[in-house]
């Protein structure tokens, strides 16, 4: 028996609707076999009334607030972070043609007598340590100022009397007479920072005041000689939070508001790069300042060289090298300061200083941090290698005068 054939558009409506069929048939199917991909939100029954259970909240969502922890950081610290301006008056040298009195004849001799002079204004941060009016900043901030004034974020401004300068680890602690109403930075720990914790530097940089910048802490114990600063002692904390001129002296902070460090250097040369003294060394350093005024810093009187096998064998392969160093592991004297310490010892330029009081020196910086915790006029046994020979000597550590 034949069927008449059907026309061409009953026959693709079939198919369409043959399609449909089974694509109905096979969701059916898929939500039968899978109910727990759409189970409604569990309840808990409270009497009459059904609750819907909390759901449990990311920890992407908890740290999304609000207020940013930034935010909470900078208002613990903020209003006792200030700025210091500072005026100096300099004296420019006179001209030697002015004292010549050929000169004098035609133009008198009150003319040379005017000495010209100019006046530089400086600009800084730091913040308040104590409610009685302490203020910690870098020495380079006030050093040698004819006036600081401090200004406070509420807009108060004060003058600030110097308490005390020490330019080797660039600290200074200024007093202002405010009451002792003063808002206080809370000081934390440079102990306990680690590499890769969170860093907030508040300050005025380039005179734009109450700035913060974010960042993290890059590294730490980078030493001042690393940094290229030969005449400070200090391992500064690294950051990458932007830190620019009118930064020195204001807080770096930790995410919890506490104080880490005060941020002091930049590197011209660097881009994202900026260094802050910990600011436990620096509150060792503030106590011996508002007691002396100063800080004593005993040191041998030695310039020297971080030395390696590698290094030494370098110069000993030198045809035109004016000398053969040991190739170890020490601490190379390059120069003895005349008068020194070291010089009275007996160090000579060409030694090795290998140990000092039975421990091993390997590096400049350990050796320049085992004088710094030294006492002034403590004897330290140091063994240094001359040559093919080794030498025990005694020397008696002095004060520095001047850091340069």
């Amino acid at each position: 028996m034949r069927f008449p054939k059907l026309p061409r558009s009953i026959r693709q409506l079939s198919s369409y609707v043959l399609a449909i069929a089974l694509g109905v048939l096979l969701t059916v199917s898929t939500l039968q076999v899978l109910p727990s991909q759409a189970e409604p939100a569990p309840q808990v029954t409270g009497g009459d009334t059904p609750q819907l259970i909390a759901q449990r909240q990311s920890p992407a969502t908890a740290a999304i607030g609000s207020t940013s922890f930034v935010t909470a950081a900078v208002n613990r610290v903020g209003s006792a972070v200030v700025r210091i301006d500072t005026e100096r008056t300099i004296t420019r040298r006179v001209d030697p043609f002015m004292e010549d009195p050929f000169f004098r004849r035609f133009f008198g001799d009150g003319f040379s007598q005017q000495v010209p002079s100019e006046q530089l204004r400086g600009l800084g941060s730091g913040f308040i340590i104590d409610k009685s009016g302490l203020v910690m900043t870098n020495a380079h901030v006030v050093d040698k100022a004819d006036k600081v004034t401090v200004r406070l974020k509420d807009g108060r401004t004060f003058e600030g009397k110097v308490q005390g300068i020490d330019e080797v680890t660039d600290l200074a602690v200024v007093k202002i007479n405010a009451g002792n109403d003063l808002p206080v930075a809370p000081l934390g720990s440079s102990t306990n920072v680690q590499v890769g914790d969170w860093a907030i530097a508040v300050g005025n940089p380039l005179g734009f005041d109450n700035t913060v910048t974010l960042g993290i802490v890059s590294t730490l114990k980078r030493s001042s000689a690393q940094v290229g600063i030969s005449d400070k002692r200090l391992d500064f904390i690294q950051t990458d939070a932007a830190i620019n001129p009118g930064n020195s002296g204001g807080p770096l902070l930790n995410g919890q508001g506490e104080v880490i460090g005060i941020n002091t250097a930049i590197r011209p040369d660097a881009m994202g790069i900026g260094f802050a003294i910990p600011i436990d060394k620096a509150k060792a350093i503030a106590a011996q300042l508002q007691r002396d005024g100063k800080v004593a810093h005993p040191y041998l009187g030695v310039q020297m060289l971080t030395l390696t096998p590698d290094l030494a064998k370098q110069n000993n392969t030198d045809p035109n090298s004016p000398i053969q160093i040991p190739e170890i592991n020490g601490v190379f004297v390059m120069r003895v300061v005349p008068n020194s310490p070291a010089a009275s010892a007996g160090i000579r330029r060409g030694d090795v200083i290998l140990q000092v009081d039975g421990k091993a020196i390997t590096s400049a910086e350990q050796l320049q941090n085992v004088v710094e915790d030294s006492r002034l006029g403590q004897v330290l046994q140091v063994k240094v290698q001359r040559g093919n020979q080794t030498q025990q000597l005694s020397v008696r550590t002095a004060e520095l005068q001047n850091a340069s």
